[in-house]
């Protein structure tokens, strides 16, 4: 099988978004332009987290998923805010094939059964956000990142799988947005937990650190976000009708973000190649707006 590698835009509002830990987040710029360019170039699916949904209480992503659909033809996994299997069918309704659940699926766990009885268990994806403990053990929190929930991960790992989840999106808090790479051991121990798929986030700055996850922690796909970001920022995005809403002083800078190295989904899928790793190929990467 080939190993995906998905990027993830994380929304809020009508502005993609990027942290480090999940907070301090930075508008980077409109989430439709990266979708785009991120399937011409390579991507395998991409997953769009509206970040603060479960705060508010809704998914605010109908519209984005609805024009994004339009223009991008690989498979879209939609979460943030999705409570009920109305509020599922809602955003499949509007162009998504897949929902990715954290907040609802810990707060009642039923709905991971009902939403895979009635729209497929490869249509639910749970995602777990979990940090490490003092004690070394690690911890599920939800709405992004901000609510412990005491909730064991891998424990919590095997019951999605037996409740019909069909994918986990495993996302350490602790590396994510520091490019330092992946939490080999959080990947490994999920990974050695279940038979469903694993997708790893939360960490990658460089095509080395996906390599390891997958060769070393048996990641079945990688979820990428300030390593694809910042390259493209760096070397081809420029717009200027962005939402004044947020931090947006980094964007105005010009500045290198330089505690992540980058990448293109050519460069990280050509090292996958290269090292035996099995891949759909990716096109080099250009832009045509």
């Amino acid at each position: 099988m080939n190993i995906r590698v998905i990027p993830r835009l994380d929304i809020k509002g009508p502005n993609l978004v990027k942290g480090i830990h999940l907070e301090g987040l930075r508008v980077l710029g409109k989430p439709r332009r990266f979708a785009r360019f991120y399937y011409e170039n390579g991507a395998d699916e991409l997953i769009y987290m509206d970040v603060v949904a479960s705060l508010y209480g809704r998914n605010s992503l109908t519209h984005i998923v609805e024009e994004t659909s339009k223009e991008i033809f690989i498979p879209l996994t939609v979460g943030g805010g999705l409570r009920t299997l109305d509020d599922i069918h809602s955003v499949l309704q509007a162009g998504a094939d897949k929902v990715s659940l954290n907040t609802a699926a810990i707060g009642r766990p039923e709905l991971v059964t009902e939403a895979s009885r009635r729209f497929g268990s490869s249509t639910i994806v749970v995602s777990i956000e979990a940090k490490k403990q003092p004690d070394g053990t690690y911890q599920a929190f939800t709405d992004n990142g901000r609510v412990r929930t005491g909730v064991e991960v891998f424990g919590w790992a095997r019951r999605v799988e037996a409740l019909g989840a069909g994918e986990i999106l495993l996302t350490s808090i602790d590396n994510e947005g520091t490019g330092r790479g992946f939490d080999l051991e959080l990947t490994r121990r999920v990974a050695g937990s279940v038979s469903i798929p694993v997708i790893a986030c939360g960490g990658a700055g460089s095509p080395e650190h996906v390599l390891e996850v997958i060769e070393k922690a048996g990641a079945d796909a990688v979820s990428l976000a300030s390593c694809l970001h910042y390259k493209y920022i760096q070397e081809f995005y420029t717009d200027d009708d962005f939402s004044t809403e947020g931090n947006v002083a980094f964007l105005r800078s010009g500045k290198e973000f330089t505690k992540v190295k980058g990448a293109s989904l050519a460069e990280i899928k050509a090292h996958l190649v290269r090292s035996g790793v099995p891949c759909r190929e990716a096109r080099e990467a250009h832009a045509d707006e």
